[in-house]
């Protein structure tokens, strides 16, 4: 028993673990795609989009089965799951359509988000939080009303700014990974 809960200490209620080795997989996967993203954009981004849809359908597919297996949230799941199917199919019948679509619908979404929370920001400055904050703001409203104004710019740093950050994201992972292989306490 000693030996077991060396091996896998106990996750704290509520809280999913996985193998070290997953988190070193995820990292090695991550670099690839940030790389195939700077090098390739345009061909990443259609084949990324693919592989979008097809998660969309399975998961719109998983989600309508799961209501026979618990009926909480039935609701939302039969919305989610109806919509993720529509989705995938839509995204992998019309590859090219949705190669262009769906990354244009991401900038405007963050282009609205931008506003939203540079406007928070700004409100939050004036009731104290200080000019930083207010600076802040104003850059993200002003990024957001770019990025509406002009979504093509948007679309086309896309690839650039998801494969530098899947890069990142893709040192940091092994790291983690090699931590708690380790079995630092930090490192989880």
């Amino acid at each position: 028993m000693a030996a077991n809960s060396a091996v896998a200490p106990a996750a704290p209620a509520g809280r999913v673990t996985f193998p070290w080795w997953v988190t070193l997989v995820a990292g090695i996967a991550m670099i690839f795609v940030g790389l195939l993203l700077l090098a390739t954009p345009v061909n990443a981004t259609a084949v990324l989009v693919q592989v979008l849809g097809w998660y969309w359908l399975i998961d719109g597919i998983l989600r309508l089965v799961s209501i026979f297996v618990d009926r909480s949230g039935w609701g939302w799941k039969l919305c989610m799951g109806i919509l993720g199917i529509i989705l995938g199919v839509a995204v992998i019948q019309h590859p090219l359509w949705s190669a262009i679509l769906v990354p244009t619908t991401l900038v405007y979404v963050v282009g609205f988000l931008g506003i939203a929370i540079g406007i928070l920001q700004i409100i939050a400055a004036f009731r104290g939080a200080g000019w930083g904050t207010g600076v802040l703001g104003i850059c993200s409203a002003l990024l957001g009303l770019i990025l509406i104004a002009n979504p093509l710019s948007g679309l086309i740093a896309l690839p650039f700014v998801l494969g530098f950050l899947a890069i990142v994201g893709g040192v940091i992972a092994p790291i983690i990974a090699v931590g708690r292989r380790a079995g630092k306490p930090g490192a989880a």
